[in-house]
């Protein structure tokens, strides 16, 4: 049913699912789920390249007994700043965690960033982020080494000596500079093949488009991100 835990049989459609090339959003929809369930299902559980519904079911029942037997008043929230509600932010930071992951980014990574993104802050240290999270600190100085080499979290040292992982107004901006960068190689090889294929060849051509289509997404995205680099440190009037 919509709502409680996927059962077997649902987990062989979601199998086949992606076996048959449909989208996560497909899946849901033919078994009623939202398409976040059935995200978090394929991306805990191997990914759309590995996913086994019999694997995926026994590890789901082996979680479901290691947890702790949930005491009668249930666990207490924990507090929020401006009056949030606290079951509301944990459930969107699980949907922006699950968004960061079908972007591409590894779980633990996502989890990371995501955490971060949430702080008014917009800063933590390894120890906060481990204690906010349940997990090592070695476990989020890999996450954050991930991170800083995509350009989207930066660390510094506070009064205390303590590193800082943060995410301010202009990483965006360096991280689509830095993907656009990225390709600057692959043009020059593509069209160095262009002299050793030979000109006008058909495997030349083809290495010739693929370098004049990257040249033009890679000016664009510069340009589009210089143009609109002031919008990340646009503050929204208050109504």
């Amino acid at each position: 049913m919509p709502g409680g835990r996927l059962t077997q049989q649902e987990r062989q459609q979601i199998a086949l699912g992606l076996a048959d090339g449909l989208a996560y959003a497909e899946i849901a929809r033919r078994l009623e789920r939202p398409t976040s369930t059935v995200t978090r299902e394929v991306m805990r559980n191997g990914g759309p390249t590995a996913y086994r519904a019999d694997l995926a079911h026994r590890a789901t029942e082996r979680r479901a007994h290691r947890r702790r037997p949930v005491s009668s008043r249930g666990p207490e929230p924990v507090p929020q700043p401006h009056g949030r509600d606290a079951e509301a932010v944990a459930e969107y930071q699980e949907k922006l965690t699950t968004v960061l992951m079908v972007s591409g980014l590894p779980k633990m990574t996502a989890r990371v960033l995501g955490c971060l993104y949430m702080t008014d802050e917009g800063s933590l240290t390894a120890s906060e982020l481990a204690q906010r999270l349940k997990v090592s600190p070695a476990s989020v100085s890999k996450a954050v080494m991930f991170l800083e080499n995509l350009d989207l979290v930066r660390r510094e040292r506070d009064e205390r000596r303590r590193e800082r992982y943060i995410v301010d107004d202009d990483l965006w901006y360096q991280s689509m500079i830095r993907s656009a960068r990225s390709n600057d190689q692959l043009v020059e090889t593509a069209r160095q093949g262009v002299t050793v294929l030979g000109p006008h060849t058909p495997a030349a051509t083809r290495l010739e488009n693929v370098a004049r289509f990257l040249d033009f997404i890679n000016e664009s995205v510069t340009r589009a991100a210089e143009q609109a680099r002031e919008i990340l440190y646009t503050r929204p009037e208050t109504t």
